[in-house]
């Protein structure tokens, strides 16, 4: 099926591109009228320029075909992983660490083969697993936190992270990743100016200083709509074109994307560090730009596959 076969694609591919020619203008605007301080303009600057180089990743193999998309997905959960294993020093676990990229490969060749019940039974068997390798280290000093590492690390980034790659195994995958990463990252930035402009009080001031409750509203609000706009020519012809479904999938969307983004923050804060990796030169890991899509995966395709099915 040819990659813009789909009217949404199309309509999502072109919404981006134009949001990424005019954000630039929209800067200077806000500059010449002084709504920008040289700080903000370069936070502002340096969030747009990593974006420019994210977007055609992870938009270019969606559209090339449905192994191109799990490809970079998979990529994704691992270079994650890899992020993670290093900033919390669970790297040095060498064999752990091995069984844990070793479910994320699993997950993936799962994916591949539109293989659900498999796809279903890893987190259970792998976790199963690291519990036992933990065990043939004899290493009893440290146990669990060794265990709860590689269970918290295979879960997000590989599991949570999975059920996103899993809807390119759907006839309509393409406009609906698009129409999630679109949304997701959106979110973030509505997130960040409704803050700005309108945030008073803080939503956790000890894990995310920057986060206030007017950002956070904004964002759920602006994101749900966006997503209920654009969603209803994604969902045509199903029951999830019904306004319910959709402002119901864009409110998850909006409140799981922005709890990923508190998970990673706290995570951070307990390590003590700024960032979770420096694969984006000057401006952190991959982990710190993708950490809102971990759990908006799970969330969506449940339901989606509840009410619809996912490739079925």
């Amino acid at each position: 099926m040819s990659a813009f076969a789909h009217p949404a694609t199309v309509g999502i591919t072109i919404f981006m591109a134009a949001l990424l020619a005019i954000t630039p203008m929209v800067f200077e605007v806000l500059q010449r009228r002084g709504r920008l301080t040289p700080v903000l303009r370069q936070e502002l600057y340096a969030r747009y320029f990593s974006w420019l180089v994210l977007v055609p990743i992870m938009v270019v193999p969606i559209l090339l075909g449905r192994l191109w998309t799990i490809s970079a997905f998979g990529l994704l959960s691992l270079f994650a992983y890899r992020e993670f294993a290093r900033a919390t020093g669970f790297f040095r676990h060498r064999l752990l660490s091995a069984a844990v990229v070793l479910g994320l490969l699993c997950l993936i060749a799962a994916i591949a083969d539109h293989w659900y019940g498999f796809f279903s039974a890893l987190p259970s068997l792998f976790v199963s697993l690291l519990v036992i390798v933990a065990v043939v280290e004899d290493q009893p000093k440290g146990y669990l936190q060794r265990v709860a590492l590689a269970i918290f690390g295979f879960a997000l980034f590989g599991v949570c992270l999975g059920h996103i790659a899993y809807f390119a195994n759907d006839a309509n995958y393409r406009p609906m990743l698009l129409l999630i990463l679109l949304c997701v990252e959106l979110n973030d930035v509505f997130a960040f100016c409704c803050g700005k402009f309108f945030g008073r009080r803080k939503l956790a001031p000890h894990t995310s200083p920057g986060k206030t409750w007017g950002g956070a509203l904004g964002a759920f609000v602006l994101t749900t709509a966006l997503f209920a706009a654009l969603g209803h020519s994604v969902f045509a012809g199903t029951l999830l074109a019904a306004p319910i479904h959709l402002v119901t999938m864009g409110a998850l969307l909006s409140f799981t994307g922005q709890l990923g983004d508190l998970v990673i923050s706290s995570m951070k804060r307990d390590l003590g560090i700024k960032d979770m990796g420096a694969t984006i030169p000057g401006h952190g890991g991959l982990l710190d730009r993708f950490d809102s899509l971990l759990f908006v995966g799970p969330a969506l395709f449940h339901y989606v596959n509840y009410f619809v099915g996912v490739g079925s």
